[in-house]
Protein backbone atom coordinates (compact mmCIF):
# COMPACT_ATOMS: atom_id res chain seq x y z
CA UNK A 1 0.00 0.00 0.00
CA UNK A 2 0.57 3.10 -0.45
CA UNK A 3 0.98 6.17 1.73
CA UNK A 4 1.86 9.42 3.39
CA UNK A 5 1.85 9.12 7.23
CA UNK A 6 0.27 12.75 7.79
CA UNK A 7 -2.94 12.40 5.19
CA UNK A 8 -6.27 11.76 6.90
CA UNK A 9 -7.46 9.58 4.11
CA UNK A 10 -4.88 7.06 4.15
CA UNK A 11 -4.60 7.28 7.88
CA UNK A 12 -8.54 5.87 7.76
CA UNK A 13 -7.24 3.45 5.10
CA UNK A 14 -4.24 2.38 7.54
CA UNK A 15 -6.53 1.93 10.35
CA UNK A 16 -9.01 -0.24 8.92
CA UNK A 17 -6.29 -2.57 7.65
CA UNK A 18 -4.63 -2.83 10.54
CA UNK A 19 -8.06 -3.37 12.58
CA UNK A 20 -8.47 -6.09 10.31
CA UNK A 21 -5.21 -7.92 10.92
CA UNK A 22 -4.32 -7.06 7.43
CA UNK A 23 -0.33 -7.36 7.17
CA UNK A 24 0.43 -4.75 3.44
CA UNK A 25 3.86 -3.93 2.19
CA UNK A 26 3.99 -0.22 3.55
CA UNK A 27 5.47 2.16 1.13
CA UNK A 28 5.65 6.12 2.20
CA UNK A 29 5.91 7.87 -0.59
CA UNK A 30 6.66 11.87 -0.64
CA UNK A 31 4.32 14.09 -2.01
CA UNK A 32 6.49 15.85 -4.20
CA UNK A 33 8.16 13.11 -5.51
CA UNK A 34 5.63 10.25 -6.44
CA UNK A 35 6.70 6.84 -7.26
CA UNK A 36 6.22 6.23 -10.83
CA UNK A 37 5.14 2.29 -9.46
CA UNK A 38 2.29 4.19 -7.78
CA UNK A 39 1.53 6.22 -10.33
CA UNK A 40 1.16 3.27 -13.04
CA UNK A 41 -0.76 1.31 -10.51
CA UNK A 42 -3.29 4.55 -10.41
CA UNK A 43 -3.17 7.83 -12.59
CA UNK A 44 -4.97 9.93 -10.06
CA UNK A 45 -1.66 10.30 -7.93
CA UNK A 46 -3.08 10.82 -4.94
CA UNK A 47 -2.67 8.02 -1.44
CA UNK A 48 -4.15 5.51 -0.51
CA UNK A 49 -3.52 2.99 -2.67
CA UNK A 50 -3.86 -0.29 -2.29
CA UNK A 51 -2.90 -3.48 -5.13
CA UNK A 52 -3.70 -6.53 -4.19
CA UNK A 53 -3.35 -9.69 -6.48
CA UNK A 54 -6.01 -9.01 -8.83
CA UNK A 55 -7.26 -5.00 -8.01
CA UNK A 56 -6.14 -1.79 -7.34
CA UNK A 57 -8.32 0.23 -4.69
CA UNK A 58 -7.44 3.74 -4.69
CA UNK A 59 -9.88 5.22 -2.66
CA UNK A 60 -10.04 5.06 1.20
CA UNK A 61 -13.40 4.24 1.73
CA UNK A 62 -13.27 1.12 -0.63
CA UNK A 63 -10.06 -0.11 1.04
CA UNK A 64 -11.88 0.52 4.57
CA UNK A 65 -14.88 -1.64 2.99
CA UNK A 66 -13.15 -4.07 1.75
CA UNK A 67 -10.55 -4.05 4.98
CA UNK A 68 -13.94 -4.88 7.15
CA UNK A 69 -15.23 -7.61 4.82
CA UNK A 70 -12.21 -9.16 5.11
CA UNK A 71 -12.53 -9.60 8.95
CA UNK A 72 -14.65 -7.47 11.29
CA UNK A 73 -14.01 -8.48 15.11
CA UNK A 74 -15.60 -5.63 16.61
CA UNK A 75 -18.47 -4.89 14.24
CA UNK A 76 -17.54 -2.27 13.19
CA UNK A 77 -20.01 -2.56 9.69
CA UNK A 78 -23.16 -3.15 11.76
CA UNK A 79 -24.43 0.48 11.14
CA UNK A 80 -27.46 2.13 9.59
CA UNK A 81 -26.37 2.42 6.60
CA UNK A 82 -28.11 5.57 5.66
CA UNK A 83 -27.16 7.80 8.52
CA UNK A 84 -23.40 6.11 7.93
CA UNK A 85 -23.66 7.66 4.46
CA UNK A 86 -25.05 11.38 5.84
CA UNK A 87 -21.92 11.68 8.35
CA UNK A 88 -19.79 10.79 5.12
CA UNK A 89 -20.96 12.84 2.54
CA UNK A 90 -20.95 16.10 5.24
CA UNK A 91 -17.13 14.92 6.14
CA UNK A 92 -15.67 14.34 2.80
CA UNK A 93 -17.92 16.99 0.96
CA UNK A 94 -18.34 19.75 2.77
CA UNK A 95 -16.42 19.80 5.91
CA UNK A 96 -13.19 18.46 3.92
CA UNK A 97 -13.16 21.85 1.84
CA UNK A 98 -13.94 23.82 4.94
CA UNK A 99 -11.41 22.00 6.61
CA UNK A 100 -8.67 22.78 3.60
CA UNK A 101 -9.76 26.65 3.66
CA UNK A 102 -9.10 27.20 7.47
CA UNK A 103 -5.94 25.31 7.24
CA UNK A 104 -4.88 27.20 4.78
CA UNK A 105 -5.86 30.36 4.41
CA UNK A 106 -2.97 32.06 2.53
CA UNK A 107 -4.91 30.01 -0.61
CA UNK A 108 -8.52 31.45 -0.03
CA UNK A 109 -7.39 35.53 0.93
CA UNK A 110 -10.96 36.36 -0.24
CA UNK A 111 -12.45 34.50 2.69
CA UNK A 112 -12.94 35.57 6.07
CA UNK A 113 -11.28 33.07 8.56
CA UNK A 114 -13.96 33.56 10.70
CA UNK A 115 -16.61 32.76 8.66
CA UNK A 116 -15.14 29.77 7.31
CA UNK A 117 -14.94 28.36 11.19
CA UNK A 118 -17.98 29.15 12.25
CA UNK A 119 -19.27 27.79 8.66
CA UNK A 120 -17.44 24.53 10.07
CA UNK A 121 -19.01 24.16 13.67
CA UNK A 122 -22.46 24.37 11.63
CA UNK A 123 -22.54 22.33 9.19
CA UNK A 124 -20.13 19.46 10.90
CA UNK A 125 -19.02 20.52 14.41
CA UNK A 126 -21.87 20.98 16.29
CA UNK A 127 -23.82 18.60 14.72
CA UNK A 128 -21.30 16.27 15.61
CA UNK A 129 -21.36 17.30 19.31
CA UNK A 130 -25.34 16.96 19.34
CA UNK A 131 -24.82 13.44 18.26
CA UNK A 132 -22.07 12.64 20.87
CA UNK A 133 -24.09 14.01 23.43
CA UNK A 134 -26.69 11.58 22.54
CA UNK A 135 -24.32 8.12 22.27
CA UNK A 136 -20.94 7.23 22.75
CA UNK A 137 -19.88 7.05 18.97
CA UNK A 138 -21.56 8.76 15.52
CA UNK A 139 -23.80 5.59 14.92
CA UNK A 140 -24.46 4.36 18.10
CA UNK A 141 -23.10 3.41 21.51
CA UNK A 142 -20.39 1.23 19.60
CA UNK A 143 -16.86 1.95 17.63
CA UNK A 144 -17.93 1.98 13.85
CA UNK A 145 -16.10 2.27 10.37
CA UNK A 146 -17.87 5.57 10.04
CA UNK A 147 -15.92 6.90 13.71
CA UNK A 148 -12.84 5.91 11.79
CA UNK A 149 -13.58 7.38 8.87
CA UNK A 150 -14.02 10.60 9.89
CA UNK A 151 -11.65 10.96 13.27
CA UNK A 152 -8.54 12.19 11.10
CA UNK A 153 -10.45 14.84 9.84
CA UNK A 154 -11.47 16.08 12.36
CA UNK A 155 -7.68 15.47 14.35
CA UNK A 156 -6.58 17.23 11.14
CA UNK A 157 -9.25 20.46 12.05
CA UNK A 158 -8.14 20.13 16.28
CA UNK A 159 -4.64 20.83 15.02
CA UNK A 160 -4.98 24.26 12.57
CA UNK A 161 -4.78 26.14 15.75
CA UNK A 162 -5.15 24.01 18.62
CA UNK A 163 -6.01 27.09 21.61
CA UNK A 164 -8.88 28.26 19.42
CA UNK A 165 -10.23 24.50 19.32
CA UNK A 166 -9.91 24.29 22.96
CA UNK A 167 -12.17 27.21 23.39
CA UNK A 168 -14.89 25.86 21.11
CA UNK A 169 -18.00 24.82 23.02
CA UNK A 170 -17.36 20.84 22.11
CA UNK A 171 -16.97 18.80 24.97
CA UNK A 172 -18.44 15.63 23.66
CA UNK A 173 -16.69 15.82 20.57
CA UNK A 174 -13.01 16.59 22.27
CA UNK A 175 -13.72 13.71 24.48
CA UNK A 176 -14.56 11.20 21.37
CA UNK A 177 -11.27 12.62 19.35
CA UNK A 178 -9.10 12.44 22.67
CA UNK A 179 -10.18 8.44 22.62
CA UNK A 180 -9.21 7.78 19.07
CA UNK A 181 -6.01 9.78 20.00
CA UNK A 182 -5.00 7.64 22.36
CA UNK A 183 -6.11 4.41 20.82
CA UNK A 184 -3.63 1.67 20.91
CA UNK A 185 -5.18 1.34 16.88
CA UNK A 186 -4.59 4.96 15.83
CA UNK A 187 -0.88 4.83 17.53
CA UNK A 188 -0.11 1.85 15.92
CA UNK A 189 -0.60 2.86 11.91
CA UNK A 190 1.64 6.25 12.96
CA UNK A 191 4.83 4.64 13.30
CA UNK A 192 7.32 6.27 10.70
CA UNK A 193 8.85 4.50 7.85
CA UNK A 194 11.66 5.67 5.65
CA UNK A 195 10.36 7.00 2.61
CA UNK A 196 9.84 4.33 -0.71
CA UNK A 197 11.55 4.68 -3.74
CA UNK A 198 11.13 3.15 -7.07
Amino acid sequence: MYSYRRCPYAMRARMALKYAGIEVEHREIELRNKPQAMLLASAKGTVPVLCLDDAVLDQSLDIMHWAIEQSDPDGWKDVDDVIAQAWIEKNDGQFKTLLDQYKYPNRFPELDPEVVLDEALERMLLPMEGSLQGSQYLTGNRLSWVDIAIFPFIRQFSMVDAKQFERLPLPATKRWLAQQLESELFNAVMQKYPVWLD
